[in-house]
């Protein structure tokens, strides 16, 4: 079994896929979790690549976050599109990232996750507060690489 498989249990991942659904329930913006093995290049630019094949540039308001993890380089990286960036001020997620850093310190991968994923939720209702229109454009399910 890979790395990747072994990261978190079914359990776990339905944990996670279920904060992903609270957390989208106050906001317009789009939440989405990759967990990868390694990234093979710059995690940062990793990120940006998953982010664009998961078709998260692709949102109404560009207001998608993605949680890239890579399992082995022991790395994450809190990925918004364009729209966020707009919207928000420099160091907007650092917060999240201090809380999941933190977690995953102490080997809480999932309580780590699920918590960025709250707070990104909150985050993005101040910004991109849900209405009436809003439809879920994208998979709430954790993708992996």
């Amino acid at each position: 079994m890979s790395h990747v498989e072994e990261f978190l249990t079914a359990e776990e991942e339905q944990e996670i896929v279920d904060a992903i659904v609270e957390a989208e329930k106050n906001t317009s913006g789009e939440i989405r979790v990759h967990i990868e093995a390694t990234a093979k290049m710059d995690h940062f630019s990793r990120a940006q690549q998953v982010f664009h094949f998961l078709k998260m540039d692709n949102t109404k308001e560009e207001n998608g976050v993605l949680i890239y993890v890579a399992v082995d380089d022991h790395k994450f990286v809190i990925y918004g599109g364009t729209g966020i960036d707009r919207a928000v001020p420099n160091g907007f997620w650092d917060t999240t990232k201090d809380v999941i850093a933190s977690h995953f310190k102490k080997g809480n991968f999932k309580q780590g996750i699920i918590e960025g994923i709250l707070m990104a939720g909150k985050e993005l209702e101040a910004h991109f507060p849900w209405n009436h229109n809003d439809t879920n454009e994208l998979s709430d399910a954790i993708s992996k690489g």
